[in-house]
């Protein structure tokens, strides 16, 4: 296989940090990158990533995380880069810039119900932040309900993806 990054992407509570880390362990050699950490590493001047003032902060993060998806990718690790890449923001920006680099991409956007989505969030994020970052995600092509299954089916689901 050659240098690849799995972009695992949806709103809060959509089973992201599960279903990636599932598929990283899968490879010989895996990495699951939590793009929030690299939000977390910023302790001064940081914005919360979903308010409009965010924006240039959240270009820098997505470039600094796309370069170290690359870089690992380049190493020989199966990575699986996970967080909640907005398609209208995101998404096509980090996607090329990992493929200029050479690495194959391969998307799989969580979307289960909103319901779903805030009974999973209920104790550590507000509900309308919740909701709009859901609304984010809508009208996403080939999107994936991780509501109907447990999280290994939806890491098959996402594992199928890689080897098509």
């Amino acid at each position: 296989m050659s240098a690849a990054v799995v972009i695992v992407t949806g709103p809060p509570g959509a089973g992201k940090t599960t279903a990636a880390r599932l598929v990283a362990q899968r490879a010989e050699r895996g990495v699951h990158l939590q793009a929030d950490w690299f939000f977390d590493v910023i302790v001064a001047g940081f914005a919360e990533p979903w308010k409009a003032e965010s924006h240039a902060q959240n270009e820098q993060v997505m470039e600094i995380v796309a370069r170290a998806a690359v870089g690992y990718a380049q190493g020989g690790y199966l990575t699986v880069l996970e967080g909640m890449l907005m398609p209208r923001w995101f998404l096509n920006p980090v996607c090329e810039r990992i493929e200029a680099a050479g690495c194959e991409v391969v998307t799989a956007v969580l979307r289960p119900p909103l319901e779903v989505c805030l009974d999973r969030t209920r104790e550590r994020a507000d509900a309308a932040v919740v909701e709009q970052l859901w609304r984010e995600f809508a009208g996403v092509e080939d999107a994936i309900d991780t509501s109907a299954g447990p999280p290994p089916q939806v890491a098959d689901l996402i594992w199928h993806r890689l080897a098509s």
